[in-house]
């Protein structure tokens, strides 16, 4: 069975550029009504808010609207949301894609500033009640919350739903070099798969996927790292991965807890338990062997400054 998005209307956040960006362009060229919400848009994202805009002009079935948000606000979050609900009947599918990699100013590597650590880089909060981190905030906790949202308003109104989550491959591999984004990925996936119930118990589908590294903005946080990191990297293209997430909205066979991996050329669902890794060769960062040298090599020699 194939559902159609024609009529419906979506929340995408991240949408003002990348992945979502163009997730969001394929549902509106497909009469599907779409809120973005993210810091801001990219002159893209302007160009598609001119092309679709709200109310629809005559002739269109669908509109988007960009509503300012950050995503580690749950007041800025929920008011999404509710601007989603206001400009539209109801959201049928929720896409919690804003995300961060490892920013030099969010990672385990460059612990937040003390007076004992004066010169890190770190805009992480050192003396948070619990502590922060802004790469799990945005990737891990700002998701379950917008899920919370969602599921909470579906229940609520006996409706049925649709989220996609945007994981990675790194949601079930490891690399030392940057923990805090590959334990976020593997809680996004734990989380995703927790909720498979759902879809047979109360019609509301949870899916994620989980592409290989693309070639999108989500680099230009550390253009220097991003060079050395993924030099000769086999890129997934943005398109395939934006395929495989409109799959995720409109085969019924998903949304049980799939994860959906893309990489260059080939998707498979990664099983729940003792998931094989992909397939050789197909998920490949030879420059990440250098920034793991260097890295070590610094532990060494200077140690982690807390």
């Amino acid at each position: 069975m194939v559902l159609s998005v024609h009529g419906k209307h979506a929340l995408i956040t991240g949408g003002g550029s990348g992945i979502n960006l163009a997730f969001s362009r394929l549902l509106l060229e497909k009469g599907c009504s779409v809120i973005i919400g993210d810091l801001k848009l990219t002159a893209e994202a302007e160009t598609l808010l001119s092309k679709f805009p709200h109310p629809p002009r005559d002739g269109q079935s669908a509109s988007v609207v960009f509503q300012q948000t950050d995503v580690t606000s749950w007041p800025q979050l929920s008011g999404l949301f509710a601007a989603g609900l206001a400009a539209f009947p109801t959201l049928d599918i929720v896409v919690p894609g804003a995300g961060l990699f490892d920013p030099p100013w969010s990672t385990f590597w460059q612990a937040p500033r003390t007076a004992t650590n004066p010169d890190s880089p770190s805009r992480d909060e050192a003396d948070a009640q619990v502590g922060h981190y802004a790469v799990l905030d945005v990737n891990l906790v700002a998701p379950i919350r917008m899920s919370q949202l969602a599921i909470g308003h579906w229940t609520q109104k006996k409706e049925k739903g649709c989220l996609v989550h945007v994981g990675s491959v790194a949601g079930y591999l490891a690399e030392a070099a940057t923990p805090l984004y590959f334990a976020s990925k593997h809680g996004l996936h734990g989380f995703v798969q927790s909720l498979e119930n759902l879809r047979d118990e109360l019609g509301i589908r949870v899916s994620c996927v989980a592409p290989g590294p693309a070639q999108t903005q989500i680099w230009s946080k550390d253009q220097d790292r991003a060079e050395e990191i993924l030099q000769d990297c086999h890129w997934v293209t943005v398109e395939e991965i934006v395929q495989a997430m409109y799959e995720l909205v409109v085969a019924d066979e998903y949304g049980d807890g799939t994860i959906l991996e893309v990489t260059r050329g080939a998707t498979r669902v990664v099983p729940k338990h003792n998931a094989p890794p992909p397939m050789p060769g197909s998920v490949s960062m030879p420059g990440m062997a250098g920034f793991h040298k260097k890295l070590f090599d610094s532990l060494r020699t200077k140690g982690l400054m807390v």
